[in-house]
């Protein structure tokens, strides 16, 4: 059963169900989520701070490509503008930029991975 970690930004959207997505890196042992599954997901994990958020059946996993050139890819679907704006809404940012600034900071672009949804 996959547990996933999530930064204190992003912590209380999650306890709060506003929050029902995250992006992922693939992980190096493939052991990625996959729909259907429970997924158990925290806050500080590995540290004395760790508190359970919540724990929610896996909906959907989509590969995901974020470009260089800004470009978003989910599956085989380039996304809008609009559609980038929903999905950096639904992530926790406050706009596409915060979305594409915090993969550059984190990731480094380009960015490849999944969209897990819950």
């Amino acid at each position: 059963m996959p547990a996933l970690n999530f930064q204190k930004q992003f912590a209380g959207a999650v306890e709060r169900s506003e929050k029902c997505q995250t992006i992922r890196a693939y992980r190096k042992d493939c052991r990625n989520p996959q729909p259907k599954q429970t997924l158990f997901l925290y806050t500080g994990m590995r540290t004395k701070y760790c508190r359970k958020l919540g724990e929610y059946k896996c909906k959907s996993v989509s590969p995901i490509a974020i470009e260089k050139s800004f470009d978003v890819i989910v599956g085989i679907n380039s996304l809008s503008v609009r559609e980038k704006k929903e999905l950096s809404a639904a992530d926790g940012f406050d706009s596409i930029q915060d979305f594409y600034d915090f993969f550059i900071r984190h990731h480094g672009l380009p960015f490849y991975g999944l969209l897990i949804m819950w």
